[in-house]
């Protein structure tokens, strides 16, 4: 298994070469910013975009059970990551597909210190399952996080560390383990996520609470009454 893409004019390799190819014509800043980016930037945007969909999600959120069942989709979104790498380290150590630099002269290595195997990409697994995961909980978000894992596969085939095959691997399995196990993580992370929302403590980590003038509001004809008998009370005063 270790002999993917090994010759020239295997396509995986000729896509290798167009896109890497364009970090030798760029300027020296913009490749250290692709290497900065598709090493640790997008994949730190991804938890500030899942961060930013909770904070806003919480503040918009109607049932107590709705809220719940967004909070505990979020939340499956980083785990669903964290299961795909599980998963990727026995598939790495089946397939030992060299990184591509060490097949292949004349790539533009950006990332020095690789010794590790190719298939499947960590980075493009772990972006594209927190990707799912979020469009499961809010499409909007998950279209915005689902461009990030596209930018993430492309920088790690321009900083010449990985094949676009083992991207496309690692969007695959990224993709499978944040759908196929969705239900099943839904099913045990929504009743924590219920129990929390009934906590006074940590409540508000699953929905906003109500201020006191708000919850004054919910309840009808609170300020009127009050006004009202305060009204026949100067009225029998006088």
């Amino acid at each position: 298994m270790a002999g993917l893409a090994q010759s020239g004019s295997n396509p995986d390799v000729e896509l290798l070469y167009d896109i890497n190819g364009l970090a030798k014509d760029a300027p020296h800043w913009f490749d250290r910013v692709m290497e900065y980016v598709g090493e640790y930037g997008l994949l730190f945007g991804m938890v500030l975009l899942v961060l930013w969909c909770w904070w806003t999600g919480r503040r918009r959120a109607g049932s107590a059970r709705e809220a719940a069942s967004s909070v505990a989709a979020l939340v499956w979104a980083p785990l669903a990551a964290g299961v795909a790498v599980l998963v990727n380290v026995p598939i790495r150590g089946f397939v030992e597909r060299p990184r591509p630099f060490l097949e292949h002269e004349g790539l533009e290595v950006l990332v020095e210190g690789k010794t590790d195997f190719s298939f499947v990409s960590d980075h493009a697994t772990i972006t594209m399952a927190m990707a799912v995961g979020l469009f499961v909980a809010n499409r909007k978000f998950g279209l915005v996080g689902i461009g990030l894992a596209l930018l993430e596969g492309f920088c790690r085939v321009y900083m010449g560390v990985h094949y676009p095959t083992d991207v496309v691997g690692g969007f695959a399995l990224g993709t499978a383990v944040a759908l196929l196990l969705s239900p099943v993580a839904m099913a045990l992370l929504t009743p924590v996520a219920e129990a929390m929302e009934r906590s006074p403590r940590v409540g508000w980590l699953i929905r906003k609470r109500p201020s006191a003038e708000s919850r004054d509001a919910l309840i009808p004809g609170t300020r009127q009454d009050s006004t009202g008998t305060r009204g026949e009370e100067r009225d029998l005063a006088a």
